[in-house]
């Protein structure tokens, strides 16, 4: 069963904020919450409720993932990381990626799409 999945909207620019309290945990619930978006990348911030997980997915882009509470399964291609606070990794682009939450966590993802223009 796929996870409801809540996007909150972009934050303000030029107020101070701490990242682990701007998001909340859901039962149930994936909740994504945009701290920048543009053409050429977006940063967000995600929670992740136990149990829940994204679909299986490959991205034309690297995506950095930071652990900012609790612990993450990242799956890359069948190979399982396990992240704690503090911890980051970067899923390749084009691999197939999977992001579990066995426990409750929060996370930073930044895409970046400009650079492969080379």
């Amino acid at each position: 069963m796929e996870p409801s999945k809540i996007e909150i909207p972009e934050i303000n620019k030029g107020k101070v904020f701490i990242i682990v309290e701007i998001i909340e945990y859901i039962p149930n619930s994936v909740v994504i919450k945009t701290i920048i978006k543009k053409t050429t990348g977006n940063v967000s911030v995600v929670s992740f409720d136990s149990g829940e997980a994204l679909t299986e997915k490959i991205s034309p882009f690297d995506t950095f993932i930071q652990i900012i509470d609790g612990k993450a399964e990242i799956l890359i291609d069948d190979a399982s990381h396990m992240l704690e606070i503090g911890q980051s990794i970067i899923i390749p682009a084009h691999s197939r990626n999977t992001i579990k939450a066995n426990v409750r966590f929060k996370m930073i993802s930044t895409i970046i799409k400009s650079g492969y223009e080379d």
